[in-house]
């Protein structure tokens, strides 16, 4: 067997002459392929999945079946990941972000075939969730293992996770530009020449493989006709579509995170199973278009075919009533939220993109339909539906840019530029004014893990407390005195003590400035040193993210705060002079 060594030797004779730039140029075409090959066998396999289970279903009634697959598909996705990968591969984008931030950029050599095998089975299943992030996971995972490979340092190595990334998301939609914006948007990496060639080169390569294995069509199939072009009498239409989506976008990834916190709450994954398999196995007998990624029930709804929403469905009956079709269609937006959120909460792989696609669809075909229905207006159903994909997404992820170049990839053309704009940048700003955080970036930012386009507090982000905090203070117990102490003074290296009680806890701190004026009168040794004894100016948690850290030595302005946990034991201190300097040696780092 070849070794990673001998691999590394070969590399580095054939790449000899090559300038670094040429080198990552080289990569990201290697990257590219494997991309574009890992999306093609995550599609294949999901196809065949979804073909042996669902295809020989009638379409004019409900298959109980339906109460069936979901549960299963959770099952095995779960027995999967906990039996056969041992690591957790949900979140996908999530997890890519967590990697740059906190991993030096390094994914487990895994994922470069467990998402796709775990997201497959979820959502062949009936996973009402997205092959997205397990897609973009899966060539993240490409590009960093092959930086790692090269031993490539975490600039190039991030690069080149971040070319992975954007070529899987190009394959999938067969939209090179929106793989190049989504990583200057979401994965948030610097814009220069050196960075946007080879993450061109990678989109293009992968989509160029997309092409070859899988042909031209695109994987929304749609073609806007004559009478679905803008017109300006549509703009406050539009307008009420941005701010429609903006607040759906807010439902969205609130309910995303209150069906998250119900399920940790369930410490039993039996009881998880059975929770989750259940609602999704009725929300999907109910409404059969939850079922899978969707995208064959908004690609229906933009081409006006509402009746085959109903098919296998319990009210197919109805598929010709108006009125009917617009509560149906209302009911699956909202629901679609909660099945996707029960499939990942329950143990499924898979991502929130398509399903984010799959609310703005029905948003903007229930905004074109009530206005046909109520009002005998004209509304193209095609174009609502397609501006209000981009409008929620934009909302969902904090990427208004991404979602517009997607629409305007996947509809040949940009005859809905405008729309696209106006709504994806109101619903954009109603969802930011009701929450800041993209469903991707929520919890990071929490936990201080987040890298933004701010290169200052991206820094700050590889800095962590526990590495920078200094243990070697002399601790002395609040029985002793000044006596005590002045022995104890001769061999410390430090001039600040910190007193603790019994079981450890920070009572306060000695200055050994405060010492002085009675440091040579013996007849002051018995004194309590309680009595030398001052509370610091703050303290500071465990594990606290270092941003949060800065403010506070600036507000007391002190160069020198005690650490504790939670339940005020002391652990040590952590000085502004050290975090600066860290600060200074991450930042060269990174330039490096």
């Amino acid at each position: 067997m070849i070794s990673t060594d001998r691999i590394y030797e070969g590399f580095l004779r054939l790449t000899r002459r090559l300038s670094t730039q040429q080198m990552l140029m080289l990569l990201a075409v290697a990257v590219g392929v494997a991309a574009g090959l890992g999306t093609y066998l995550f599609e294949m396999l999901l196809y065949t999945i979804e073909e042996s289970l669902t295809r020989w279903f009638p379409v004019d009634k409900a298959h109980f079946l339906y109460l069936v697959y979901p549960a299963a598909g959770i099952v095995l996705a779960t027995l999967f990941v906990r039996y056969i990968v041992r690591d957790n591969i949900s979140e996908g984008v999530t997890r890519v972000l967590y990697a740059m931030s906190s991993r030096n950029s390094h994914i487990a050599g895994h994922n470069c075939w467990t998402s796709i095998v775990g997201g497959a089975t979820t959502i062949g299943f009936g996973g009402s969730v997205g092959p997205e992030a397990p897609i973009v996971l899966t060539g993240a995972a490409i590009g960093s293992n092959i930086g790692r490979l090269f031993r490539l340092n975490y600039k190039h190595t991030t690069l080149l996770l971040s070319c992975g990334a954007g070529a899987a998301l190009a394959a999938i939609f067969k939209a090179p530009i929106t793989g190049v914006i989504f990583v200057f948007e979401i994965l948030m990496l610097d814009i220069t020449a050196s960075s946007v060639i080879p993450l061109l080169i990678a989109t293009v390569t992968a989509t160029t493989m997309a092409f070859m294995l899988r042909g031209f069509d695109p994987i929304i199939a749609v073609t806007l006709r004559p009478e679905d072009a803008f017109e300006l009498w549509q703009i406050p239409l539009f307008i009420l579509l941005g701010i429609l989506c903006g607040l759906m976008a807010w439902y969205f990834t609130s309910m995303n995170s209150r069906v998250g916190a119900f399920f940790k709450r369930q410490k039993s994954q039996y009881r998880k199973w059975l929770l989750g398999g259940a609602l999704l196995g009725i929300l999907i007998f109910i409404f059969p278009p939850l079922y899978g990624e969707g995208y064959e029930g908004f690609t229906a709804l933009m081409h006006g075919r509402t009746e085959t929403l109903f098919n296998n469905s319990l009210f197919y009956r109805f598929s010709n009533v108006d009125w009917a079709v617009i509560l149906f269609i209302i009911a699956t937006m909202f629901f679609k939220v909660v099945a996707m959120a029960t499939t990942n909460a329950a143990g499924g792989v898979g991502g929130t993109f398509a399903p984010s696609l799959f609310v703005g669809a029905f948003t903007g075909a229930s905004l074109a339909l009530v206005c046909n229905a109520l009002f005998g207006w004209q509304v193209p159903i095609a174009s609502f539906t397609l501006v209000g994909m981009a409008g929620v997404m934009a909302g969902v992820m904090n990427a208004p840019l991404t979602s517009i170049f997607l629409i305007a990839e996947l509809s040949n053309g940009y005859g809905l530029f405008i729309p696209l704009m106006i709504t994806s940048c109101i619903a954009f700003a109603v969802d930011y004014w009701l929450d800041p955080d993209s469903i991707y970036t929520k919890q990071l930012r929490q936990r201080g893990e987040l890298l933004t386009h701010d290169k200052d507090q991206s820094v700050f982000v590889f800095l962590k407390l526990d590495d920078l905090m200094e243990t070697d203070f002399i601790r002395i117990r609040e029985h002793m005195t000044l006596g005590d102490l002045i022995a104890i003074i001769s061999t410390a290296r430090r001039n600040i003590f910190p007193v603790i009680d019994d079981f450890g806890r920070l009572l306060g701190v000695v200055q050994l400035d405060d010492l002085r004026k009675d440091m040579f009168k013996r007849e002051k040794y018995g004194a309590p040193i309680s009595c030398y004894m001052i509370q610091p100016p703050d303290r500071i948690l465990q594990h606290e993210a270092i941003q949060s850290i800065l403010p506070k030595f600036e507000d007391k302005h002190t160069w020198m705060l005690p650490v504790v946990d939670k339940q005020n034991h002391y652990l040590g201190f952590i000085s502004k002079s050290r975090i600066l300097n860290a600060y200074r040696e991450q930042l060269v780092k990174i330039q490096q």
